[in-house]
């Protein structure tokens, strides 16, 4: 163990990570700690399932209300950017209540809002729909990122949360199951109603948590010290003083991760479907092999992130997304060998989140934690929900396979920058006091 000292001159210990396997935290956690990554891990593959439902129907969608692409693109960004404000007012709130009510009351909200865009009647309805779902959606992973940051130990904190981040392909995974089975046995008119009352689900999960999972202590003891000096953290204070240098650059940090994710996920079904020929049926199989790579991209992200550290995993994959995805959009292959390349594509896009949970837990002292964590990767979220609607807009004139890979490139280039000149976080103890 070991400590260096911190924006503001504050101590910051470490812990040396000596066994870094992937599954070592797991064997080593305690009941506290497995029921949360249980929930966590649900609850994420569950967001996860809500926002893919989206981008799988968005080429039924256009052709029931005639909705034009840039219009569509609209849906999703919409989603994002109340999702932005959602995290970051979860956030604050989850700093304020505590993340574990922070946690459920977000769940429930994503679910119902779901369930209205199964019966809403025209586009407008759908985006107003969606927008509402938004909130929520992100107000889930701010309030469930800080309480599984602060409840792992920070030898496995890297794995452990980078683990429940591959729920996310877990949950696409589901969303793109269910598209098979509804498309095969319903019309195109009445399964994509089908596929938003299947994102409901998610509320179910508030019972488990209700049952076995606990506030963090250190969160607690964190707020309890807030109380007894009245000075309760405030929505601005993470844009003050020495902080105010991590919120801009790890804010610039999620917002190109997110965008290129966005800009990729959003259209690649439709780009499988327009310009490669391929029915939304037999496209499964390409987003399979998608998201095959992008849960063993979560899960190698996550072994990365505690063996060689949050920052140069970021840098890698970054790199590695750019390559992946100039040559699945600009090279003239055969679709067979475009099938292969989902793999690499999925891996690279995704992995990388695997480290960004731990990486914004740690960058903030626990009073902050909620607030600064919540504001700055759903800032993120709220500059990468642009990317799908002027993907849809730019795919006009230059192509949409031209239009993914020219903004895909620009996001990935930002969070590189971003990441290298950010610290390194890796094996940082969390104190109520820091």
């Amino acid at each position: 163990m070991s400590s260096a000292t911190g924006p503001g001159g504050a101590g910051i210990e470490r812990v040396a990570i000596d066994d870094a396997s992937l599954g070592a935290f797991y064997r080593s956690m305690n009941p506290t700690e497995r029921h949360t990554f249980w929930a966590c891990a649900a609850g994420w593959a569950l967001d996860g399932m809500d926002f893919m439902i989206y981008p799988l129907v968005i080429g039924t969608i256009i052709g029931l209300w005639q909705v034009e692409p840039g219009t569509a693109g609209l849906a999703a960004t919409v989603t994002l950017l109340a999702s932005a404000l959602g995290g970051w007012l979860a956030g604050f709130v989850a700093d304020r209540i505590g993340r574990v009510l922070t946690l459920q009351i977000t769940i429930l909200w994503f679910s119902f809002f779901s369930l209205v865009c199964a019966f809403v009647q025209n586009f407008e309805q759908l985006l107003v729909a969606r927008a509402l779902l938004g909130l929520g959606f992100g107000g889930e992973w701010a309030a469930g990122a800080v309480l599984m940051g602060e409840t792992i130990r920070a030898q496995y904190r890297g794995r452990a949360v980078g683990t429940v981040q591959s729920g996310w392909a877990i949950g696409w995974g589901m969303a793109v199951l269910a598209q098979a089975v509804l498309f095969t046995w319903l019309p195109p008119e009445s399964a994509w109603r089908w596929m938003f009352v299947i994102g409901a689900f998610p509320a179910l999960l508030v019972f488990y948590l209700r049952r076995y999972v606990r506030e963090p202590e250190v969160a607690v003891e964190a707020r309890a010290r807030a109380a007894a000096s009245g000075d309760r953290p405030r929505i601005w204070e993470i844009f003050s003083g020495p902080i105010l240098r991590t919120t801009i650059l790890a804010s610039l940090a999620s917002a190109g991760c997110q965008g290129g994710y966005y800009a990729i996920t959003t259209w690649l079904p439709r780009f499988l479907t327009t310009e490669r020929g391929l029915s939304v049926v037999s496209s499964t199989g390409y987003l399979a092999a998608l998201i095959i790579g992008s849960f063993a991209g979560y899960l190698v992200g996550a072994w990365l992130a505690d063996r060689l550290g949050r920052r140069p995993l970021f840098l890698i994959f970054s790199l590695g997304a750019i390559a992946v995805i100039l040559a699945y959009t600009q090279l003239p292959l055969s679709n067979a060998v475009l099938w292969v390349l989902g793999f690499p594509l999925g891996f690279f896009a995704s992995g990388y989140f695997s480290g960004m949970g731990a990486f914004l837990t740690e960058l903030y002292p626990t009073r902050l934690r909620g607030s600064g964590q919540g504001f700055c990767y759903n800032f993120g979220r709220g500059v990468g929900a642009l990317f799908p609607a002027l993907v849809g807009y730019l795919s006009a004139g230059v192509g949409l396979a031209g239009a993914i890979a020219i903004f895909a490139a620009i996001a990935y280039g930002v969070f590189f920058v971003a990441a290298f000149a950010l610290p390194e976080t890796r094996g940082r103890v969390l104190h109520a006091e820091s």
